[in-house]
């Protein structure tokens, strides 16, 4: 059972990233998927889930910049964030939504 994340990097306000996840050992399409992250000095916090069926959410401070996505032909989860900004700073985690599997996290530095 395994989640790795990639993608992540140094990148000037206003910019964009996109991390990926890919998952195995586990029936990756039956289940929710999440992005997490946490700040230096901050608790981790939920960015945004899908479900398996492809309905997702996201936290109030995401939304409209960053869309959440899956592609189970290949077990892979994603992350498109847009329009970056310095307080998007953090590590960056994928992990079921039940949060029973997580991968090592990816950092993600936004300058300003």
């Amino acid at each position: 059972v395994q989640l790795q994340a990639f993608g992540g990097g140094l990148v000037q306000a206003g910019g964009s990233l996109r991390l990926a996840c890919a998952a195995s050992g586990f029936t990756f399409s039956s289940r929710a998927m999440a992005w997490y992250r946490q700040a230096p000095g901050k608790q981790r916090d939920l960015v945004a889930y899908v479900t398996g069926g492809g309905s997702s959410f996201y936290q109030d401070a995401v939304k409209g910049r960053f869309t959440i996505s899956r592609d189970n032909a290949k077990n892979m989860l994603y992350l498109q964030m847009d329009s970056l900004k310095p307080e998007d700073t953090a590590v960056y985690y994928c992990a079921t939504f039940r949060t029973d599997i997580w991968g090592q996290g990816t950092e993600v530095t936004v300058s300003s």
